[in-house]
């Protein structure tokens, strides 16, 4: 998206989209004639094309419109990087950091992802790559008001952050989504360097303790801050360096609290906070040191005086007797998040028959189905549902099933995404989410268990997934499972045109079954796959279409070492990874994960020794 240049004193700001020595060298070009008299002449049409371009293409802020303006010809190439100021990157060892700055010299955010997501199911080794420093150190150089940065499964150290806070004087947004290697003493420095600070998100992140106080490290003074997420830190902090902070920072509207913070601190700080539209509460329960004969605050009337709180998530350890607190503004809520909360349905029922406006719905299957029916026939504008398991073994009594899930798609009609674990299910209501839910352009079902038909009939789950891609026009991402034959990988080939990403696992009967899929979805790029049938002939089908894909992510299925070889040869821009397990010297392919990925640089060279590039 482009960006206003930042009017921040002392500030270093970009150079000019096009070199061009001044103004008037863009109407005109004057030149000495024979005569002795001027001449005045139009500038070459590729000037003035590339002026046209550069004041169109700022407005132009969808990455896939502008990278699909930047093919048209080398002129609009060249505009197109000039005039972009993010930058998004899917995978890191797509592309160099050199090559990146080298034709983005704009740049003020940068967005970018490592590791593929299966690395979240420890399905892939500690240490496998996807560090962050070759880029900070290069956009140090190349890029020095860089102001955003957003990563997802990197690695970043504490001489990282060291580097973002040193280099870029106009800092202002750090997100670390699933990033791990730093701790809070490259925290403390970080923000104590960062003075326009706006945005600090950790989230899902791993952060080690070094018993550095780095709520303490942020400048005195007001401060800039309008997001500060540590929800993911697993140490204590300081609170009274942090009821400071949130006092002087009018601008705060996001606030996410780790599980060390009580609910009396809780209530302290939103005193302090009144303006905040997004809170995470932290443990959502009473301190352990609290005296038994201290008189308890008031939380209903902190929460009811948060008018403007629409997204609500925490309460890692909460304590249910204290969830009428949330009753005031739950009429206002777009997203409430219980994915932390071990809640049952009678808890549960006063909070959600008030959240009429309820967009983005996360909790457990502690809920039951019952919660789900309450869910139903109360949040008729839910876009976004995710239902997580409180027991993830294979093994336990799933308490939601097809009852829950067919009254949400009864109930919430405008649904768009859902994410939903559960141990049983029918084709009957995965056929009625299709027919009821035509907007869904997100849809993971997760039947924990291996190879689990329709409870009900005993019949593979083909239909549900079929019905599945053939009704909802928009799909986007699928995610299947339980018992499913080539016939639903057949229906995925045939409808599912828009596809995106794919997620499998235990599932499919034959090579024919990723045939299918490889041949017949156009869009496919990120395709996940885990203990799955598929050998070499299922991979050679796709030899067409993997430069087009982001990723391919195959684990434990039916490969050998030739195949991927043979892969390897005949795609050279394809950069073919073999995994093996980080303590195992020589493991049998079929129990190795083959990871590829298109790049424009070839093989990478910070490979570790359990990984072998072909």
């Amino acid at each position: 998206m482009a960006e206003q240049m930042s009017d921040d004193e002392g500030q270093q700001s970009p150079p000019s989209d096009l070199d061009f020595t001044s103004n008037k060298a863009r109407t005109c070009i004057v030149t000495g004639s024979v005569s002795g008299h001027t001449e005045f002449q139009s500038p070459y049409p590729d000037q003035v094309l590339e002026n046209v371009l550069e004041n169109v293409l700022h407005f132009l802020t969808s990455r896939r419109d502008r990278n699909t303006a930047s093919l048209v010809c080398k002129s609009w190439y060249r505009v197109e990087a000039l005039t972009r100021s993010e930058l998004f990157i899917g995978n890191c060892y797509a592309v160099s950091p050199a090559r990146a700055t080298a034709r983005f010299t704009r740049v003020r955010a940068l967005h970018l992802k490592g590791r593929p997501r299966f690395a979240d199911f420890n399905l892939m080794p500690h240490g496998w790559g996807a560090h962050f420093n070759p880029w900070v150190l290069a956009f140090a150089k190349a890029c020095p008001w860089l102001e955003k940065v957003y990563l997802k499964r990197m690695s970043v150290t504490d001489d990282d952050l060291a580097t973002l806070a040193e280099s870029f004087l106009g800092f202002k947004e750090l997100v670390l989504f699933c990033c791990d290697g730093f701790g809070t003493s490259g925290l403390a420095n970080f923000v104590s360097k960062c003075r326009q600070l706006k945005v600090l998100d950790l989230i899902e992140s791993e952060v080690s303790d070094d018993e550095t106080d780095w709520i303490l490290c942020f400048p005195e003074g007001e401060s800039h801050l309008e997001s500060l997420i540590f929800d993911c830190v697993e140490c204590p902090i300081n609170f009274e360096a942090l009821e400071r902070l949130v006092a002087r920072s009018p601008s705060l509207k996001k606030l996410r609290l780790n599980r060390y913070v009580s609910i009396g601190q809780l209530y302290r700080l939103m005193v302090q906070a009144p303006q905040l539209t997004h809170l995470g509460t932290g443990s959502f329960s009473p301190s352990e040191i609290a005296g038994q004969g201290d008189q308890e605050p008031d939380y209903v009337t902190s929460f009811a005086a948060c008018k403007s709180l629409v997204c609500l998530s925490g309460f890692r350890e909460i304590i249910p007797d204290y969830l009428p607190a949330i009753y005031p503004i739950c009429a206002n809520l777009t997203s409430l998040n219980f994915s932390y909360a071990n809640i049952t349905a009678e808890q549960l029922k006063p909070i959600i028959s008030n959240c009429h406006k309820l967009q983005v719905f996360w909790v457990l299957d502690s809920i039951c189905d019952e919660g789900l029916q309450a869910v139903a026939a109360t949040c008729k504008e839910l876009r976004e549902l995710r239902v997580f398991p409180v027991d993830a073994r294979e093994d336990s009594d799933g308490p939601v099933s097809e009852v829950g899930f067919q009254a949400i798609s009864e109930g919430c009609r405008k649904l768009q995404s859902i994410l939903y674990f559960c141990q049983r299910m029918t084709n009957a209501a995965v056929i009625a989410m299709s027919r009821n839910c035509p907007d869904l352009v997100v849809f993971r079902l997760c039947i924990m268990g291996r190879h689990r038909p329709d409870h009900v009939t005993g019949e593979p789950m083909d239909d549900g997934f079929g019905a599945i891609v053939m009704n909802c026009k928009k799909l986007t991402r699928l995610a299947v499972s339980g018992l499913l034959t080539d016939k639903a990988f057949d229906y995925i080939g045939r409808y599912g045109k828009l596809v995106r990403t794919l997620s499998v696992a235990f599932a499919g009967d034959s090579d024919m079954a990723l045939k299918y899929v490889l041949e017949g979805c156009p869009q496919l790029q990120k395709l996940e796959i885990r203990d799955s049938p598929f050998g070499d002939a299922a991979l050679c089908s796709g030899l067409h279409h993997y430069y087009n894909m982001r990723f391919l992510w195959m684990s434990s299925c039916r490969l050998t070492h030739q195949g991927c070889q043979q892969i390897a040869h005949a795609m050279p821009r394809l950069v073919v990874e073999v995994i093996r397990s980080a303590d195992e010297e020589e493991m049998d392919v079929c129990d190795q994960t083959l990871y590829m990925y298109r790049s424009l640089e070839g093989p990478r060279n910070d490979a570790p020794k359990f990984v072998t590039i072909l």
